[in-house]
């Protein structure tokens, strides 16, 4: 599952990135880890961007670049 395929007021835990190069280095420097809790604020008409909170901070991320965050949703660790 990725963090694009979470809707609003999902949350889940980030698993690995399949990015590489400048974008897995951007999502890294964002707080995107493994280990990491992120949760879905709001998604854009389209669903074409979406924001996210992670560690207190809310940033926006289109949905391809959201599609390279493998996460577990939080339903999976209950």
């Amino acid at each position: 599952m990725t963090l694009a395929d979470l809707d609003r007021g999902q949350q889940g835990i980030v698993e690995a990135l399949a990015a590489e190069g400048v974008l897995r280095q951007r999502l890294l420097d964002l707080g995107l880890v493994p280990g990491t809790c992120v949760q879905v604020q709001f998604v854009g008409a389209g669903g074409r961007l979406a924001a996210y909170r992670v560690r207190g901070s809310v940033f926006a991320l289109r949905r391809a670049a959201a599609a390279q965050i493998l996460i577990r949703a939080e339903e999976e660790y209950r």
